[in-house]
């Protein structure tokens, strides 16, 4: 994608640094520097904090091997010295809101059928067998290993090209108002709902409510498919979503 475009889908609070060449050719999209390639000047890092690290430490070692293109916020960019004008730096109120943002805009410009994938286990086998089952000459993009987070959905999303037939995608939360998120980044066509259990059941004040956030995902999906066997499940399906295609696996 172009810097600026990407620019614009993420709409920043505002650009400094060097703004001379806006029509870069980004090629990749960085959220951990150990995972830095051969094109780093192509390369633009999001600078993620999370409650054990800040990815803003690592942009003047990143700066050092020829990265000159970041996101990081306000705060962040306060204490990076650094950082000088012959970088690009991208300000914004929330990194991972960013990033989200910018999987957002590059999910609309897929033009084939995704498929989302949510349940408390299961998720990742439904997922592969599916891909298994598709013939041979389909091109099948599905969301690598188990990358089915918030930052995993959005990186999976970032990845998604318009040469793929379709994709799957995986969903997964660990509490209320995360799969709000997650529908708005993968906009599924159908919904696959593998099983509802006790997996991040500390999350949820109950299980209605964990079913509650998990339906979420298919609130806008026109085909359902769930198992009748998890009743509790099946009963919050039907009855949400009564006027959608729904396919009971069983």
């Amino acid at each position: 994608m172009i810097l600026n475009e990407i620019i614009q889908a993420i709409c920043p609070l505002q650009v400094v640094g060097c703004t001379n060449d806006l029509q870069l050719d980004i090629r990749h999209l960085l959220t951990d520097s150990r995972q830095i390639g051969n094109e780093p000047e192509a390369t633009l890092f999001f600078a993620l904090k999370t409650d054990k690290n800040d990815g803003a430490k690592y942009i003047p070692q990143l700066i050092k091997r020829g990265v000159r293109t970041f996101v990081v916020t306000q705060n962040q960019y306060s204490y990076i010295s650094e950082i000088g004008d012959w970088n690009t730096i991208i300000l914004v109120e929330d990194v991972l809101a960013a990033l989200q943002q910018l999987a957002i805009y590059k999910r609309s410009l897929y033009k084939g059928p995704v498929i989302g994938i949510t349940g408390s286990n299961g998720k990742t086998v439904v997922k592969e067998w599916i891909a298994q089952c598709a013939p041979l000459d389909a091109k099948i993009f599905r969301s690598p290993r188990s990358y089915n987070s918030q930052l995993g959905v959005a990186l999976s999303l970032l990845m998604l090209e318009n040469s793929y037939d379709v994709a799957i995608i995986e969903a997964g939360i660990s509490q209320k108002g995360e799969m709000e998120r997650l529908e708005k980044i993968i906009q599924p066509d159908m919904v696959i709902f593998t099983s509802i259990g006790d997996a991040h059941a500390q999350g949820f004040s109950s299980l209605e409510e964990k079913i509650s956030e998990k339906l979420l995902l298919a609130q806008n999906a026109p085909n359902i498919i769930y198992h009748s066997a998890y009743s509790e499940l099946a009963k919050a399906i039907s009855s949400t979503y009564h006027d959608r295609n729904l396919i009971d696996a069983a």
